[in-house]
């Protein structure tokens, strides 16, 4: 009767669940970009397959890259170029391999990496319109940074926007990062004050976030370069970077920020976000070719660490269907 009141042993914990093995970042770029390479998947099929740069594979092929929003003058550029390559080549040439080469010969010069100078704070300012992923690309860039090594804060500069303010700080407490923000008050202040808190705190690199704005939103465009002008008061020389991210679902409406952002304040580089939900991946191509910025990072995802360096031969190769010739 007394094992009644004896305890009992403890269960055995349960078997822990199979983790599904980590796909790697190309997978993940290859999946991210499957849209856009569907896109393209029909009409260079003919080509691919009969191995053939007729007139009619030509149309298709330049059909193709338009849809995919490759651009007009990129798209011309691209099949003259492969063209050049199929008469070198020979009877034996592989057309996409020949395309591909002709690709990354067209976007490589965007593959420039990030290089993080001896300025300390070295401050980034980034820049975009609403919705186009600049406050969760700050969060994924910190978590980068930090795994170079580097320290982070994080300058709350949307002062338009509570839910930004909010979001920054989500970021900041998952990332383990302090955010200077007021709950009123102007974005260059933000800033003037983000600086000196880096510097007093021996803090490596300052991601200086700004609100979204349209760039035919003529009074906010002139505020961006006020917070460009403040920082550099606050420290010679700041920005050091200052990073457009764009939302590849944009397109050819994308090449018009890059142009307008650039022209406001002198942009070093470009984010691309939103790869993974987007057919119109082939606007790298287009930017390339009419006003080419440094790709410093692509987006697939939206886990904190689907933001990583351009690469261009690795992006073409994703974007490109494989097809087998018959």
């Amino acid at each position: 009767m007394f094992d009644l009141f004896k305890k009992k042993a403890p269960e055995a914990p349960p078997a822990p669940e199979p983790v599904a093995p980590t796909k790697s970042w190309t997978d993940r770029l290859k999946a991210g970009l499957g849209l856009s390479r569907q896109k393209l998947a029909g009409a260079l099929t003919g080509v691919f397959v009969r191995r053939k740069l007729d007139d009619e594979s030509l149309a298709a092929l330049e059909d193709a890259l338009i849809g995919g929003d490759v651009g007009i003058d990129a798209t011309e550029h691209l099949i003259e170029n492969l063209k050049a390559r199929w008469r070198r080549a020979g009877s034996d040439a592989d057309p996409r391999t020949e395309l591909a080469d002709a690709m990354v010969d067209l976007v490589g010069p965007l593959e420039k990496p990030l290089v993080i100078g001896s300025e300390r704070p070295f401050v980034i300012m980034l820049t975009g319109v609403n919705g186009a992923g600049k406050t969760t690309s700050i969060g994924k860039l910190a978590r980068w940074l930090q795994q170079q090594g580097l320290t982070v804060l994080l300058a709350a500069g949307d002062t338009f926007r509570a839910a930004a303010r909010e979001q920054l700080v989500a970021w900041g407490e998952r990332n383990g990062v302090a955010v200077i923000q007021q709950a009123s008050g102007d974005a260059a202040s933000v800033m003037f004050d983000a600086v000196e808190a880096a510097r007093a705190r021996g803090v490596d690199v300052v991601l200086a976030d700004t609100a979204g704005r349209l760039p035919t939103q003529g009074h906010l465009m002139e505020e961006l370069r006020k917070v460009k002008r403040v920082l550099g008061k606050a420290m010679p020389g700041a920005p050091h970077e200052a990073l457009l991210v764009l939302d590849a679902n944009t397109g050819q409406n994308g090449l018009a920020q890059v142009k307008a952002f650039d022209a406001a304040v002198g942009l070093t580089g470009l984010i691309v976000t939103k790869l993974d939900g987007s057919a119109k991946g082939g606007v790298v191509a287009a930017i390339a070719k009419q006003h080419p910025i440094p790709l410093k990072f692509i987006g697939i995802g939206e886990g904190v660490d689907d933001l990583r360096p351009f690469a261009a031969r690795e992006f073409v190769e994703a974007l490109l269907p494989a097809i087998e010739a018959g």
